[in-house]
């Protein structure tokens, strides 16, 4: 068996790593950009996707290059601390299970765990997809070339081009949720050291920036505001220092040191629902299927989790019944995690100042309120999706309602 997976960003690898280990299916990762994507921000990494990572044998990789982060906090305009959640307060929200890594790095740590027989091709992508009369596809590439598969899989982002070529145009199915948001790496000693080991972000309304520290001495920014253009702006960066010039503290020092457009990673902040995931012998995974939006927080986890699933399924051979099964196991879980996101908006970046206080207070009252940890985990992780390490891939009901997967 022969699959095509167009994307070789977390949700590709992740497939592909699992395809390949698991035997049976010859894989080849086509992905447009001319090489491994440096630009990313840092994500919390955990359950399902943390499980996944484990189950796959990459988890421990994936720790060497993570971050050890003690707090989020927030700051006003003069870096004085404002509210803050502890990490330890998250880690025992997700039992346990959270990771701090820059998503360039988490896709390293899942490329480094390839099979040698997995073809990783750069600077190539797929122009038309042709059903073959008894099953499986016929692609044509961007150099010419054609490819013949029996699974076609779309991991190639919100912006997928392979569910615009087999499912129709990206307006049908990509809902912008209001913001933009960018990051980018930069060098400053002064910002470094006022960050410190901490998630800081300024404590504003309509716009924010975070900022983390990096192992090599340089600083990762994260940038979100409110608007309502769709359209993504031609220079990056001198969008990001036209959004952002009215913050404080250290923001200054960030926007003067922004790297050149082709550094900064720059897009909407969106979720992806498709009514049915699969079409033929094409199926989509990730972003380019369900993403859930930076406002969930999850869209990495869910990306590796949901490609575990999906691999579990086709080691059976049966490709049209793996298909159904992996989307009828692993959709109420991400549905679960989109409208978690839709209701955290408001939360995520006020609108405001006066809900930006209404923030500020619901955080402190959190640090001392009985059960807190529950409520947060409601409001910021939705109810908890594991996989659980135990036989064959099958469905499974947890105590919360949400059906994930058994390996």
């Amino acid at each position: 068996m022969r699959a095509v997976i167009v994307g070789a960003g977390i949700a590709g690898l992740a497939l592909a790593q699992r395809l390949g280990t698991l035997g049976g299916w010859e894989v080849e990762v086509l992905e447009k950009a001319p090489g491994p994507r440096p630009q990313g921000y840092m994500i919390d990494f955990f359950a399902p996707g943390h499980d996944a990572a484990e189950a796959m044998g990459v988890l421990p990789r994936l720790r060497e290059l993570g971050y050890r982060v003690d707090e989020a906090a927030f700051v006003d305009g003069h870096g004085r601390r404002r509210a803050a959640i502890p990490y330890a307060r998250l880690e025992r929200v997700v039992g346990g299970k959270l990771l701090s890594i820059m998503r360039p790095d988490l896709e390293r740590g899942l490329r480094e765990h390839l099979p040698p027989e997995v073809a990783l091709r750069y600077g190539t992508s797929v122009t038309a997809v042709e059903d073959r009369p008894g099953g499986g596809v016929r692609l044509t590439l961007t150099d010419g070339t054609t490819r013949e598969a029996d699974l076609l899989v779309g991991a190639d982002g919100i912006h997928s081009a392979v569910r615009s070529l087999v499912f129709g145009e990206e307006s049908r199915f990509v809902r912008p949720l209001g913001f933009h948001t960018a990051a980018f790496v930069f060098e400053s000693p002064e910002v470094f050291e006022a960050v410190g080991g901490r998630f800081c972000m300024t404590d504003s309304a309509g716009c924010e920036m975070g900022f983390y520290t990096l192992r090599d001495g340089r600083v990762a920014a994260f940038a979100v505001h409110r608007t309502a253009e769709t359209a993504l702006p031609e220079d990056p960066r001198a969008e990001v220092r036209r959004a952002y010039a009215g913050l404080g503290w250290v923001a200054p020092h960030a926007l003067e040191a922004c790297p050149p457009p082709e550094e900064v990673y720059y897009d909407l902040v969106a979720q992806t629902t498709v009514p049915a995931w699969s079409r033929g012998r094409t199926v989509l995974l990730g972003d380019a299927a369900y993403a859930v939006s930076l406002l969930a927080g999850q869209g990495a986890s869910l990306g590796v989790a949901g490609a575990y699933v999906l691999a579990e399924e086709l080691a059976g051979g049966d490709v049209d019944g793996a298909l159904a099964r992996y989307e009828r196991r692993w959709r109420p879980v991400t549905d679960g995690k989109q409208e978690v996101a839709r209701k955290g908006a408001r939360w995520f970046l006020p609108a405001t100042p006066g809900r930006l206080r209404a923030r500020r207070a619901a955080l402190r009252l959190a640090r001392v309120l009985p059960g807190a940890d529950r409520m947060m985990a409601a409001a910021v992780v939705g109810k908890p999706a594991t996989l659980h390490q135990n036989g064959h891939a099958r469905a499974h009901e947890s105590r919360t309602g949400i059906r994930t997967a058994r390996r």
